[in-house]
């Protein structure tokens, strides 16, 4: 009886791309199912929780909206990583993925603390922004570092509004949201250093107008 065959990995470009779907896929079902760690601490373990009970409905709201913002950041960073023509691109938008996890990790956390939820949304946001990635990849890889740039810089804008916003009882999410925003200015000063181009008027403005239309969203959904 002739020894069974042992089946062989296929071979070419056609392996090489399931490969690489594989892990994209992973993140997604790891970011809608919740099920999500922080490789790094929390930064508010050590700081007691002393927001009012009549600000914490409008604090979870803001944190509604930063945890569909950092799953659409999975999801950015996934898709330009998928279609990176150089494998120091692609290792970058996943480095920079992985600093992403953690804030989402952070954003669920303090949701809970808050008795708040997330995003009813939150398959949009991921879907409609992998695409978004995808797209500024595709463009090459100087293109999808400029992209990183301007994202970065508007979410810095936008959490320093929300840090604005917070009342000044609450130091957690203000500590949460403080080591978020440093993490988005280096994702940015990184991807510029790296040769980002400068993204034009037209796309920036786009950029910012997905922005509200998502920000207004997740508040209310």
């Amino acid at each position: 009886m002739p020894a069974a065959s042992i089946p062989t990995r296929p071979s070419g470009r056609g392996y090489n791309l399931i490969d690489r779907l594989i892990a994209p896929l992973d993140q997604a079902l790891r970011t809608l199912s919740g099920n999500q760690h922080s490789n790094r601490p929390y930064p508010a373990g050590d700081i007691e929780d002393t927001v009012a009970e009549s600000d914490r409905t409008r604090v979870a709201a803001l944190m509604r909206i930063n945890h569909a913002g950092e799953v659409a950041a999975q999801a950015l960073y996934q898709g330009q990583a998928l279609v990176a023509r150089s494998a120091h691109a692609r290792a970058t938008m996943l480095e920079a993925g992985r600093d992403e996890a953690d804030h989402l990790a952070w954003c669920s956390q303090r949701l809970r603390e808050l008795g708040g939820r997330t995003s009813r949304l939150d398959p949009l946001w991921y879907a409609g922004s992998f695409a978004i990635g995808a797209l500024a990849g595709l463009a090459g890889d100087r293109v999808s570092r400029g992209f990183v740039a301007e994202t970065e810089k508007q979410v810095v804008a936008h959490l320093e509004g929300h840090l604005r916003q917070l009342p000044g009882n609450d130091a957690r999410t203000e500590a949460i949201l403080h080591q978020m925003s440093e993490d988005e200015e280096r994702h940015g000063r990184n991807a510029k250093l790296a040769g980002g181009s400068e993204l034009p008027a037209y796309a920036r403005g786009a950029m910012r107008l997905a922005a509200r239309v998502m920000t207004h969203t997740a508040d209310r959904i």
